[in-house]
């Protein structure tokens, strides 16, 4: 099987926490070299010119992603990057990169004027849009065509067809491809849309017209709710597609999300590379993908392929594209919407095809035919896909930013991949999705690829920002999903299950984390004068080093203050007392990356601690322990009772009250935009509104004050 290589190498990028990253185009260069060593069965004829360059109008994962094939085959790369992607890495991949703009997309990734004018000074011969920003958009295909540069993906036409989820409904049906009921007619009137709901029957879903990736789709349980779910949808449409068009349509319990990867040429060869399972989702995006789909009988899969090819050939179809269908338990399907472009979850379509994907989408794009014919395709073993995200799946899954103080991914082979577009020292933006990596994993089977994932999760390691790794492994290690029981609602059916009491760390893992503080303690002594005043060995004991006294260490669990009390033994051995009057004995080292090897009692424990300023990641038993030494706070004041607080970095999408309206506790007031995602603040008490901190379009930071509210 293909390694698609990592762009991570653990000897390359493990760093510490406290420098800065820097690598020169040679050395990836260099580095891409090794992880490029693949067994695809993917070859394009040396008779069979394809591209000198082309240009990447992407970023991110999957911008290293296309250059990646492209390197193999020999093909030139230019990136385009905003102000700030300057210091990326697929910027550094690139053998070419221009300044394409500041750094809101509208204004870099989707200004195609600007990307055109770049791809012609570049000498370009053609322009791959990854996925999002502009692989979508059918004036970007043809204003592509008109300057004699190709477009790496469909015609405009097919674009335009199925952007639109309505038209998209109108070609299947004339296909005679399977539909969900609903209503995807022109009239937008409210009164209308309410009686259309009320025709098809609630549950219903309202979906943008033009949309994708979850934005612009809200379930609505019952009429009461139906206008407020269809403002939000409207507005969301139009943050992310400029059109806020929307369709009404029965929303099936229980259903399953099977898409079929398509591909097809310019000589009418269309196929269909297998299915994917993507049922597992939060805010209606994808999460953890897997291929084939379980459960899958070979009769359901050609009558779904057909399918899949008939809706391609409906719209003359050229290039990558994914056909989505509903399935619901009885193993009807239904027809959702076509994606004309490179899926996210591509890979694991290629861990069990053994071909590359965009060796594909290069070789079509030059003209030339699909490599293999639908005969020629086989599926060999099971992969999964788990999206690593920056966002706090206890808190709604709300997007993060940060900076990635600490990256040590699993160890890629042939058996495990990871698609990413960072390093350490890397910020995730408040710009664009959160998305750190796409970690993949290969086996026979599908439970042994399960076990794979979750050992391979478990050995991915991140500190400096919140992640879902912690979820994910909870949602790989359900009973549920082991047995392949997967559905949309998954994760608020299984909410208790994948959501157990955060564990607190041991008295071991206290006695680890202190060990390591000494550690790095007796470093540093010789290197700094003592004083810091955040130093957790600032106290008033009689500490003399090397010597035996008692000390005490004081460290937080989040607001508890937890004590530590350390003697100092021969042959640097520490005896540590805890809270409750246990003792351990401490012996061991941490290196300068943080690796332990320590005894505790009587037990060898190994992991890994990561200390940056006064925050603690200790990553032990599968856990990632967050803890802090205490700083003192000369901030002179707290939180106002009734205040609110951002839930996450993000703009200002809509403010819904001023000072001295009078409100009662769930009323919305603030509607906060991150990464085209909306989410409302409602008031938690009856009050009135004294301040309003923020308007229209302001960007707040996390945990700023958005307004306060005086109870009643």
């Amino acid at each position: 099987l293909a390694d698609f290589g990592s762009m991570l190498s653990l000897g390359t990028f493990r760093i510490s926490a406290n420098n800065a990253t820097s690598h020169t185009r040679s050395s990836w260069r260099s580095n891409q070299a090794r992880s490029l060593a693949t067994q695809t069965t993917t070859k394009i004829p040396q008779d069979e010119y394809v591209f000198d360059k082309i240009l990447v109008a992407n970023r991110g994962e999957i911008a290293c992603r296309v250059m990646r094939t492209a390197k193999k085959l020999g093909i030139k790369t230019v990136a385009v990057y905003s102000d700030a992607d300057k210091n990326s890495m697929h910027v550094q991949m690139a053998d070419e990169a221009y300044n394409v703009g500041p750094a809101p997309s509208k204004e870099s990734y989707l200004r195609g004027d600007k990307i055109l004018e770049i791809a012609k000074k570049a000498g370009a011969q053609a322009i791959h849009p990854g996925y999002g920003f502009l692989s979508e958009n059918a004036t970007f295909a043809d204003l592509c065509e008109q300057n004699n540069i190709t477009f790496i993906g469909p015609p405009s036409s097919a674009i335009l067809a199925m952007g639109s989820k309505s038209e998209s409904k109108k070609i299947m049906s004339q296909a005679s491809v399977p539909l969900i009921p609903g209503y995807h007619g022109d009239d937008q009137s409210v009164d209308l849309l309410k009686k259309e709901a009320l025709k098809i029957g609630y549950p219903v879903l309202i979906k943008a017209v033009m949309g994708g990736g979850g934005k612009g789709m809200r379930i609505v349980h019952n009429p009461e709710d139906f206008d407020e779910a269809l403002n939000s949808a409207k507005r969301e449409s139009m943050n992310s597609f400029a059109d806020d068009r929307v369709l009404v349509e029965k929303y099936i319990l229980s259903p399953r999300h099977v898409e079929f990867q398509v591909f097809a040429d310019k000589h009418g060869n269309v196929v269909h590379l297998f299915e994917r399972d993507c049922s597992v989702q939060r805010r209606h995006q994808k999460i953890i993908e897997e291929a084939p789909a379980p459960g899958m009988t070979p009769q359901l899969r050609a009558k779904m392929g057909e399918a899949a090819v008939n809706a391609a050939r409906a719209v003359g179809y050229v290039g990558a594209g994914t056909v989505e269908f509903i399935l619901d338990p009885n193993h009807d399907f239904y027809f959702m919407e076509m994606n004309t472009r490179l899926q996210v979850e591509h890979p694991i379509t290629e861990m069990i095809t053994r071909q590359d994907l965009v060796s594909w989408q290069l070789r079509v794009a030059a003209g030339h035919k699909l490599p293999l014919q639908q005969a020629d395709l086989k599926i060999h073993g099971h992969a999964f896909e788990s999206r690593i995200y920056a966002e706090n799946p206890r808190n709604n899954f709300l997007p993060g930013t940060g900076k990635l103080v600490h990256l040590e991914t699993p160890t890629p082979s042939d058996n495990v991949r990871v698609d990413t577009g960072v390093r350490e020292g890397d910020d995730v933006s408040v710009y664009y999705d959160p998305m750190i990596a796409k970690l993949v994993v290969w086996d026979q089977d599908r439970t042994t690829a399960l076990q794979r994932m979750r050992l391979s999760l478990e050995n991915y390691k991140i500190s400096g920002l919140t992640t879902n790794i912690s979820f994910l492994t909870s949602l790989a290690s359900h009973p549920a999903f082991i047995r392949g029981e997967v559905e949309t609602g998954f994760i608020p059916k299984y909410e208790k299950d994948l959501f157990p009491p955060i564990p607190k760390v041991s008295n071991q893992g206290l006695a680890l984390t202190v060990l390591g503080l000494l550690n790095q303690e007796a470093d540093s002594h010789a290197e700094r004068p003592s004083g810091d005043p955040n130093s957790p060995f600032n106290v008033n004991s009689g500490f003399r080093l090397n010597n035996q006294s008692t000390r005490t260490v004081n460290l937080l669990d989040g607001e508890q203050s937890i004590p530590v009390h350390v003697t100092y033994l021969p042959n640097n051995e520490y005896s540590m007392k805890f809270s409750d009057n246990s003792e351990l004995k401490v012996r061991g080292n941490i290196d300068k990356n943080g690796d332990f090897r320590a005894t505790v009692g009587s037990q060898t424990h190994k992991g890994t601690l990561r200390i940056h300023k006064n925050e603690l990641n200790l990553f032990y038993e599968g856990n990632n322990f967050k803890l802090q030494t205490p700083v003192r706070d000369y901030s002179g004041g707290g939180a106002t009772k009734g205040s609110l607080l951002a839930p996450m970095p993000g703009r200002v999408v809509k403010v819904m009250v001023k000072p001295g309206d009078k409100v009662t506790k769930g009323t919305p007031l603030v509607i906060m935009e991150a990464m085209k995602m909306e989410h409302t603040i409602r008031a938690p008490v009856d009050g009135v509104v004294e301040k309003v901190n923020y308007n229209l379009n302001d960007l707040v930071e996390e945990k700023k004050q958005l307004l306060s509210i005086k109870e009643e």
